[in-house]
Order: structure tokens, then C-alpha cells, then sequence
């Protein structure tokens, strides 16, 4: 190994670190002493020439330096756990047997509740050797991309598009492409008399364009916290709503889908993963699975709504 080159042992006290934003808590985490820690983590800011640590009374907070070197090194580690799997499925010629392994999964809350499950379930019957880990994040700022990037998740369930691109160093592609509808209590005399409700993660600045030029829709004066809330607030007869397709899988008999006509917004909703993952059986698989997931919910959405 060269003098400058880092191993194993040194990315993972760099990641405890900034995992527990403390050296004792490290330390702890890896069973090792503090001082061993601190050795440590010099020696790696010596080999990077950084600084990668804020010291402090209050713990080690990560600094610019530190956070950009901690997501290449998880994503390092996450490399070397798949290498011997890796290695397996080409020695067995790539064959259903050898896609196992642990597989970390970022998802929004309504890809997780309509289209994730049925992926993992076809994943899981197919290679059960995998292991997916399943956290669910809100589709805000980074978002499940920025857990992408950051070596959290080998892929992203995201929302993609040409005003929410694929961040760069990351790969992707869509998985379905989703319309908005309006959506209001069935039978209500005159929904557009109803409160706007919204929440937080409903759309990107294309859709918030195409908002702020329909004169019919009001400022929205109730916001939630996720889209189950909104459906919910809908279908008690409460209130009114713009919301995408996939947000609308099993949506009960008293809400009433309405067609917002051939200029309505849609969404985009892909997958985005890093250029090392992608090539590995355990993501190929995934993202099959994901398509196929795409697809049937595509189908599945398309009841015939009312138009506008």
C-alpha cells in the first residue's frame, strides 16, 4: 500500500465519527479507545492534507472537507462489502442464486406505500439471498438522492426531471411518468368552494409554475404534513387538492379524481443510484423489479377520471 493511500479500518473510524458527531462515541461504536481514534483520524487528515473535523466541547461536527471525504468513504465501504458477492455471481455466471446481499434503499413516502412493495416482493421471490434496508425520506432539499450520494443508500426512489435533474455523479432513469389530477369529496355540490390543502413535498418548481397560473386555485391555507393526510382531509369532504397519481393508489370511493386536461403537470419518478452500483447484480435486479412495479401501477392508476 502506498505511504498516502487509506484502508479499511481508517474510512470506517472517519464514518463512526461522523455518525456519532463524537470520537468517544466512535470509539464505543467500534470498540476501540478514544486515543486510537484520534491517532487515527490525524493520520487520515495528514494523509488528505484537510481538515476533516471541527474539535469542540460540544463533539466533532464534520467540516466541508469532512463531509465530502465521509460520503466517498461509505461509498468505498459499501464497494468492498459487494466485492466478494460480486465476485461470486461472476465465478456462477451471473445466475439467479448469486444476486444476494444487502441492499440500503432510499424511498419518498408515497413511492415506499405504492410502489415499492410490490418491486421487493417480486425481488424477493426471485433472489431471496437479498436483504433490502428501507428508509424512508422526505423528498425535500437533497432527498433520497443526497442519501445516494452521501453512501446511505445504494438507490434512490426520486423524483427526477428537468427542474429536479439527476445530481451529477449519480445515474438514473424514470420509472413512470405521472399525471396531476384534481381531486375533491365525491358528490360535493362545489369542490372549488373547498379549502386548498397541500403539503411540503407535493411538487417541484415546474408544477408550482403551472400552479401559479390556474386563477381557480386559491393559496393553499392548509398544509400537512404528507400526502396520506391530504387524501385523508379530501375524502372527509374538508377540502380540495392537486396531487399526482401515484398518491392516489387506493384512494377510497369518496374522493373524486378529475382530469386537469392536456396542459395538467405531471412527475417524473426514477430511480437514481451511483455509477460503481449500478453495475452490480443486486441493483440490476432492483431496478427490474422497479420498471415491472412502474408499470402495474401505471395500470392500476388509470381509472377514468372526470374532466375539468
Amino acid at each position: 500500500m502506498a505511504e498516502h493511500d487509506l484502508a479499511p479500518h481508517e474510512l470506517r473510524i472517519i464514518v463512526a465519527v461522523a455518525d456519532t458527531r463524537s470520537f468517544s462515541g466512535a470509539a464505543a461504536a467500534l470498540g476501540l479507545t478514544q486515543s486510537a481514534v484520534s491517532h487515527s483520524v490525524r493520520g487520515t487528515e495528514q494523509k488528505i492534507g484537510a481538515v476533516l473535523f471541527e474539535r469542540g466541547r460540544g463533539g466533532a461536527a464534520p467540516t466541508a472537507a469532512g463531509e465530502s471525504a465521509v460520503a466517498h468513504a461509505r461509498r468505498v465501504l459499501r464497494l468492498l462489502e459487494t466485492l466478494a458477492a460480486e465476485a461470486r455471481a461472476a465465478a456462477d455466471g451471473g445466475g439467479p442464486v448469486a444476486v444476494a446481499g444487502p441492499l440500503r434503499i432510499a424511498a419518498f413516502r408515497s413511492a415506499a406505500l405504492h410502489l415499492l412493495p410490490a418491486a421487493l416482493t417480486r425481488l424477493r421471490a426471485r433472489h431471496p439471498g437479498i436483504e433490502p434496508e428501507v428508509r424512508v425520506v422526505r423528498e425535500l432539499g437533497r432527498g433520497t438522492a443526497g442519501e445516494v450520494a452521501d453512501g446511505r443508500a445504494d438507490v434512490g426512489i426520486a423524483t427526477i426531471g428537468t427542474t429536479s435533474p439527476v445530481p451529477a455523479g449519480l445515474v438514473g432513469g424514470v420509472l413512470v411518468e405521472e399525471p396531476y389530477a384534481f381531486v375533491h369529496p365525491a358528490g360535493h355540490p362545489d369542490p372549488r368552494s373547498l379549502p386548498l390543502v397541500d403539503w411540503a413535498e407535493n411538487c417541484t418548481s415546474y408544477t408550482r409554475d403551472w400552479w401559479a397560473r390556474q386563477d381557480w386555485l386559491p393559496r393553499a391555507t392548509t398544509r400537512t404534513e404528507d400526502d396520506g393526510a391530504v387524501l385523508a382531509l379530501v375524502s372527509a369532504g374538508h377540502a380540495m387538492a392537486v396531487m399526482p397519481a401515484l398518491s392516489l393508489t387506493g384512494a377510497p370511493p369518496s374522493v373524486a379524481v378529475t382530469d386537469l386536461g392536456p396542459g395538467r403537470p405531471t412527475r417524473s419518478v426514477g430511480y437514481v443510484t451511483t455509477p460503481e452500483q449500478a453495475a452490480t447484480h443486486v441493483v440490476r435486479a432492483l431496478i427490474r423489479e422497479l420498471r415491472a412495479a412502474a408499470a402495474e401501477a401505471a395500470v392500476s392508476n388509470s381509472r377514468k377520471p372526470e374532466y375539468l
